[in-house]
């Protein structure tokens, strides 16, 4: 039977709120760009997401509401329940803030930290399914429509149907068509990890599985102590099979190798200088970490990757 967050019994699906528009390159920014500019008004929200909104984003309010999801589920911005307020956070004050590392999404590593967000967010039910459950190598549209109806029966068909078409065309490149006007054939950044490629039978897409070259080594190890903090924040030890496999574990969201991720975990020590540290004492592979280890602040590991690529360009 399957677990975690998925399967408890109080979960909610959801296969809705991006309006079955894609990310789109700029979204991202447009949207920490408005609410870093009104969140020190009180209610901000209504300043962010109005009906102005239309003309300051120059699209159509369908569009806006897109933004605005992929915004929030992408984590670069976040609006607390319960109030009118939108704020940014930390991640989306590192890409794109005053002195943000990465505002145009030139650097993989920033679409490796937007992939982790959206795979690893539960109100993104295809996503965190398709990247933590799904086993098989390939897949095609309509079986991956019915398996997810079949475990959320109670979402209609057209429901699932339009997040799973939303969900292909975030990670696939779509073959270019003269019928399609300029705005409609933009890929979304994502397609640039090459997660899923299609196939050459008619609507069927492969997971690409295995090494990850393009993604940091402070990237993996921010997703590993977000992992860790959710799995098991009490802990100060985690397995090498909870991170290799466990849902929302980032083994399984980046599609890595088994030999993979323990090339990563074996170099830890030096990556996070020895707050984090690898073990294999009585046959037990595991990372352990420092006593006063503190999860907060896992964004500055990732913060080193685009250090390390700026110092690679200077020299």
């Amino acid at each position: 039977m399957a677990h975690g967050p998925l399967y408890q019994q109080d979960y909610k699906p959801h296969f809705s709120g991006h309006e079955t528009f894609p990310l789109r390159y700029g979204w991202l920014k447009k949207c920490y760009d408005r609410v870093s500019e009104t969140e020190q008004e009180s209610n901000n929200k209504l300043l962010c997401w109005g009906d102005d909104a239309i003309a300051r984003f120059g699209v159509g309010k369908n569009m806006v509401s897109s933004m605005r999801h992929w915004a929030v589920v992408a984590g670069i911005i976040d609006e607390p329940s319960n109030t009118n307020m939108v704020k940014s956070t930390s991640l989306g004050q590192l890409l794109f803030g005053e002195h943000g590392v990465d505002p145009y999404l030139e650097n993989q590593n920033s679409l490796w930290l937007i992939h982790w967000k959206l795979a690893t967010q539960k109100k993104k039910t295809t996503w965190y399914w398709a990247f933590s459950y799904y086993s098989a190598v390939t897949f095609d549209r309509d079986k991956l429509i019915k398996r997810l109806q079949r475990d959320w029966p109670n979402v209609a068909q057209a429901t699932i149907k339009n997040d799973v078409g939303c969900f292909i065309r975030t990670y696939a490149a779509q073959p270019s068509s003269s019928k399609s006007g300029r705005d409609d054939s933009l890929e979304s950044p994502l397609t640039e990890l090459g997660l899923i490629k299609p196939v050459s039978k008619r609507d069927e897409f492969r997971f690409v599985r295995g090494q990850k070259t393009t993604l940091g080594e402070g990237a993996f190890v921010y997703a590993l102590l977000e992992f860790w903090r959710e799995f098991s924040p009490a802990s100060s030890t985690l397995s090498f099979e909870a991170i290799a496999y466990e849902p929302g574990s980032p083994g399984r969201v980046f599609l890595l190798d088994e030999n993979d991720v323990a090339d990563r975990l074996s170099d830890i020590a030096n990556v996070t200088n020895n707050a984090l540290r690898w073990s294999e004492t009585a046959g037990l592979k595991q990372v352990v970490r420092s006593s006063n280890f503190d999860f907060s602040n896992a964004l500055e590991f990732a913060l080193e990757d685009y250090k390390r690529s700026s110092d690679r360009e200077s020299s």
